[in-house]
């Protein structure tokens, strides 16, 4: 355990922690402060701590080209359908492989994650062809189909990490009581699941939200694409780069996110760091 009652040991915990927390907000306070930056001061030499003249121009920007809410709309879409599916589908694998004993199921889970050891490109290559021949390509349930392909095999250790510490004691004494297993899962298993649940949507959620290559690769339309293939494609070429207009657009486009977070936060934490039984 950390010894903090010496002067110079608490000093130099409080300097570690404010250096990883400008390491992790600093990016951040930049971002927003170069979306309030005019052009001249954004692209001086010597960088400013501050804007100080500040204006609303690249907001504007934001709103007025490209097509921003539309891709908001489309990345809502597509992030909580993938993230909802991929949870109702984790949730019940999960169970199986946690409560379950049945030929093949060691097999089954190593087959399932051995998916993660490969790069996000090369799932592509073998998805894309699938994709195809299913006529989901360039179309939003086609995106959401890969992003459940990849999210899938994480999301459902993570349930059968957490339903692994419910004691199977009481899932018998339903049994005993004449319970079926449907009725078992939905009335005793699943209430006490809350937080594995909401930490397996947000994750799912964040996945999706924050992809480039399969919404690059899998979109072609205007009006289909996500945030971040239509920000890239409205603010940096090989031409020009609106640096503002693409802070002002990244910072729009993160409100989503933070405001799903700050509000399924409690839940989040609880998942993540479950390690007793309700």
């Amino acid at each position: 355990m950390l010894d903090l009652s010496s002067r110079f040991s608490r000093f130099v915990f409080g300097a570690v922690a404010i250096a990883i927390g400008l390491f992790l907000f600093f990016p951040i306070y930049w971002l927003t402060i170069s979306a309030f930056k005019p052009d001249a001061e954004l692209y001086r030499i010597v960088p400013t701590l501050y804007p100080h003249d500040p204006v609303l121009t690249h907001f504007a920007t934001a709103f007025g080209r490209g097509n921003l809410m539309q891709q908001l709309k489309n990345s809502l879409l597509v992030s909580c359908s993938a993230a909802a599916l991929n949870t109702l589908l984790a949730v019940y694998a999960g169970y199986s492989f946690a409560k379950f004993r049945y030929r093949g199921r060691r097999l089954v889970m190593v087959f399932l994650l051995s998916a993660q050891v490969f790069p996000f490109g090369l799932l592509l290559i073998s998805l894309y062809p699938v994709i195809t021949d299913l006529g989901l390509i360039d179309s939003l349930p086609g995106l959401t189909v890969s992003y459940i392909v990849f999210a899938l095999p994480v999301s459902t250790y993570m349930f059968y990490s957490y339903f692994s510490q419910v004691p199977s004691e009481i899932i018998e004494a339903a049994r005993a009581d004449g319970a079926g297993e449907l009725r078992i899962f939905h009335t005793i298993v699943l209430p006490v699941s809350i937080p594995a649940v909401v930490t397996v949507f947000l994750y799912g959620f964040m996945w999706s939200w924050n992809d480039l290559l399969y919404a690059m690769t899998l979109i072609i339309s205007e009006g289909k694409r996500t945030v971040g293939p239509g920000m890239l494609l409205a603010y940096l070429n090989e031409v020009n780069s609106d640096w503002g207009g693409a802070m002002a657009a990244s910072l729009v486009a993160s409100a989503p996110i933070i405001c799903t977070f700050a509000f399924l936060q409690r839940w989040f934490i609880q998942g993540v760091t479950a390690g007793s039984v309700k």
